[in-house]
This record gives structure tokens, sequence and C-alpha cells, in this order.
């Protein structure tokens, strides 16, 4: 390859706290009503004194330990100067030299900074009107903003470390960082180098904005690669410049010349007090660590060392409900039973969920503790079924129709197969009945089998497991047939 990929992020996620960054207004993505929370403070009316959100700050701090970064002693706030309708201000109070948190890692990649800030209002344009309407519910908000390193090679990569740090803002209770809602929002800095260049020599950026998913983001940073590529090959020159994505075009699109620094005019807010951290109680990073749960990494970490499936342990780290329940139901249990349940849970519980409601199947960190009201089964039930299967009491056919009514009724799986028919039958006399009767019935096939179509085995023990309504162990219904067709 003449060309190589270099990617950094810049991650902007929206905190869940109660109120605004600097003010006592409430911080509520769900509110429909347009400006009804604001305030003198987060609407800056002259004479009005912002208070910084201590649960903000520490909620940054959280997510630095977790990335395993280094915590600022000393930090301030700075004035970010433009202008803009949806700025109340005409600055954004940000963090420029003092982060609250520096370096660290996440997926392999390099975490510059995370800082924090106060989002900008809600602007909504009129389509049919022209107009261009402004909410103020949004403006103050606090707004956790990460930078990797330039350091990631591909769209891909982007996209994992992207939904990785969307799970681990989750896990932490710190962002719902949901893309659609726009509290989490994605942006791309793309550039291309010749693979000869020396290290740290790097080719002009471009920034991609209105990106609104992953998917997205992937298709729009392999486009500006190749368009990147495609204008050095011919001769032109990349203008570092910041780009729109045109979703129903599938292209990037200039919008407007990279500000730098300098045009943002930084300097330390007057009305804010600086900040140091190890004169605060609970804030150093020790009593920060005492407060982080299992860790997606850690968590699907401890889901492969126990053998289970790679998609299987990320589906349990992705969706808690599934992840949660599985654990409930492995606590205690021996090698064996655990890969079995996981087989059952990962395939056919988690279909039956979402085929009962499809509008729940969305990879979603559920907060809600009540996993066996969601899935319909407890875990002491589905345990009573895997111990079924182990024990062979019934088939792994008549355990699947017997998951099926237990998500669906709440009943208990021996009651269950006891009024369906289902626990398999250890009565020689019946086995034998039902594997001769289907010989006696299907002459041509037991002729084809003992010229050696081996196909035609399966078919005759799909016959007698019909017969017995599936109350067989399926191996010694199997090795009775063979028995009988070799006579």
């Amino acid at each position: 390859m003449e060309y190589e990929a270099t990617i950094g992020l810049e991650i902007h996620a929206e905190l869940r706290t109660n109120t605004k960054m600097f003010c006592c207004s409430a911080n509520s993505a769900d509110e429909k009503r347009p400006n009804v929370n604001i305030c003198p403070v987060c609407m800056a009316h002259p004479g009005t004194l912002p208070v910084i959100n201590k649960e903000a700050v520490r909620s940054v701090l959280r997510v630095g330990v977790a990335l395993g970064s280094r915590l600022a002693d000393y930090t301030e706030f700075d004035r970010k100067n433009y202008f803009y309708p949806d700025l109340p201000k005409g600055y954004q109070l940000s963090q420029y030299e003092y982060p609250l948190v520096s370096g660290g890692t996440l997926k392999g990649v390099d975490i510059t900074r995370v800082h924090l800030e106060e989002d900008t209002a809600s602007s909504i344009h009129d389509d049919a009107t022209g107009a261009t309407l402004i909410d103020y519910n949004r403006a103050g908000v606090p707004l956790m903003e990460l930078v990797t390193e330039p350091v990631i090679k591909s769209a891909e990569q982007a996209g994992e470390f992207a939904r990785e740090l969307q799970l681990l803002l989750r896990y932490l209770g710190v962002s719902n960082a949901n893309m659609e809602k726009g509290e989490m929002r994605v942006e791309a800095n793309v550039s291309i180098r010749k693979t000869t260049d020396p290290e740290g020599v790097f080719g002009t950026k471009v920034e991609i904005k209105n990106i609104n998913s992953f998917n997205v983001m992937e298709r729009a940073v392999r486009y500006e690669l190749k368009r990147q590529e495609e204008l050095v090959r011919s001769g032109g020159t990349v203008v570092q410049e910041t780009r729109g994505w045109d979703d129903a075009k599938q292209i990037t699109f200039a919008q407007r010349v990279k500000e730098g620094s300098a045009d943002y005019r930084y300097f330390p807010d007057p009305d804010l007090p600086s900040l140091r951290l190890s004169e605060l109680a609970g804030f150093d990073t020790a009593t920060l660590a005492a407060t982080l749960p299992e860790l997606p990494h850690a968590r699907r970490e401890r889901y492969l060392t126990a053998g289970i499936k790679p998609d299987d342990a990320d589906l349990y780290v992705r969706d808690t409900r599934f992840g949660n329940f599985f654990d409930a139901v492995a606590n205690g249990y021996d090698v064996e039973s655990v890969l079995l349940a996981s087989n059952y849970i990962a395939n056919d519980l988690v279909k039956i969920f979402r085929d009962r409601d499809s509008k729940n199947s969305r990879d979603i960190l559920s907060r809600d503790s009540q996993t066996n009201d969601m899935l319909g089964i407890s875990s002491d039930s589905f345990r009573k079924l895997i111990d079924m299967i182990r024990a062979k009491k019934i088939s792994s056919r008549a355990a699947k129709d017997i998951l099926a009514e237990a998500a669906a009724t709440g009943n208990d799986p021996e009651i269950i197969a006891a009024e369906k028919g289902l626990m398999q039958t250890q009565d020689a006399g019946a086995l034998e009945a039902a594997v001769q009767g289907v010989i006696d019935q299907n002459p041509t096939v037991v002729a084809d089998y003992r010229a050696g179509k081996e196909a035609a085995l399966q078919f005759l023990l799909g016959q007698c497991m019909k017969v017995l309504r599936g109350a067989a162990d399926p191996v010694a219904l199997g090795d009775l047939l063979k028995k009988k067709l070799a006579a």
C-alpha cells in the first residue's frame, strides 16, 4: 500500500446529571416542550454567575480512572469564543490547557485527553418554511469530550472504539450515550500519509461532522479516505476543512475552513474558580476506583476465560439483560452446565425474546434489574431446564419447546414437560415398538439405508422422535434403530 490512514476521533457525550453544568436548570434529554429547562444563568442574563456541577466533574474523573488515565490535580475552565445562535453567552465554557483527564487507552487506542464543557442549544430546521428555531433546553448541559491520538488506522477500528466507549459510559452510568438522541456525537479527523513517510509526519486532516450513527461514521471515513487518496494521486491538495456527511448521496461535502485554537481566543473564565482536586474529598483515584463496576473489557475476558464463544460473550457484554441472566444461571454451575446454558440463552432464549418483542431487540443496556420479568423465566427455572437436559430427562428438541412455554407463561419447566408428555421415556418396550413401527412403515427408506445411504438413517430417526413426541434420548434411540436395521 502506498498510502495509509491516520484517524483521530473527537467524541462528545452528554452526562447524566440532575442539573446542568453551571446552573440548577433540569438536565432532561426527554423533555419535549421547548425552552422550559432554562434559567437566567444558562441564558446568560447580565449579572448572573455560574457554579460548577460537582457530579459532572466526578463523572469525568470516573471515566478517566476506567481508562487508566492521569487525573488532574489542578484544573480550570476557559472561555471558548465564537458566535452562533445556539450559544447564548457568545462563548462556550470549556477546558483548554488544563483538562480533567489526560492519557489512557481503550481498545488499544491511546487517549489524548478528556475534558468537561457545556453543550449548546439545539437548532431545529423547518424545511417547509426555511426557518430555524432554537431550543435552549440543551444549552448548558454537562458535556464530556474525549479526544484520541491520531493512531486509528481504519474505519472499522474507529467504529470498534466508539462502540466500546459507548458501552463504558453506560456501564459507569455517567451517560445514556444514545446517538439517535444526540447524547453521544462522534467527529472523525481523517488524513492519509505515504507509508514511506517518517513516523510522526501526517497528511492534512479533514474533520467530518453530521455523524449520527456508528455505521454512518464508518461509511463516512471510508469515503473520505478514498476521496483524499484519489485527490492526491491526481495531483490535487487536501484542504484542512470541516466536511459534513450527506447520507442520501453517501458522500462528504465541504462546510467551512477548519478553525485553529487561536481562532477561539481561549482564556480562563474569570467567574469560575480554578480547582485543586486533591483538596476535594472523594475525588482521589482510589476512592473513585472503588465506585467502578466490572467494566466491559473485564466482563468480556471473564466470559472468554470460562469458554464462552466470542459472539455469545459479546452479546452478554452489549446487552446486560442477557448477561445478567447468564451470570445468575451460571453461578455455582459446573463447566459443562455453564456452556450448555450459554448455548440455550444465546440462541433460543434470545430468539424467543426478540420474536416476542422486536422493539426491545436493539443492543440497549437495560438499567432494569428485574431481568426475570423481562425475559419471562427465572434463573432458577432455567437451571431446572438445563438440569433436565443433562440428566437426559428431556431431549434437546423438547427443551426448546419447554423453554418457549416457560418464557411465555412463567410456569415450571418440570410441570410443562410432564403435562405435555415431553419427559424422555425409559420404557424399553415403548422404544422398541416405536422403532419397529417406523421400520415397517418405511421399507423403501430402510432399503436405502441398507444400500449405504446414511441420510436415510436421519429420516428414520426423525420419524421415531415424531412418534415418541420428542420424549426419547436421540442417541439411545439411534443406537436401537441401527441395531434393528442391522438385524
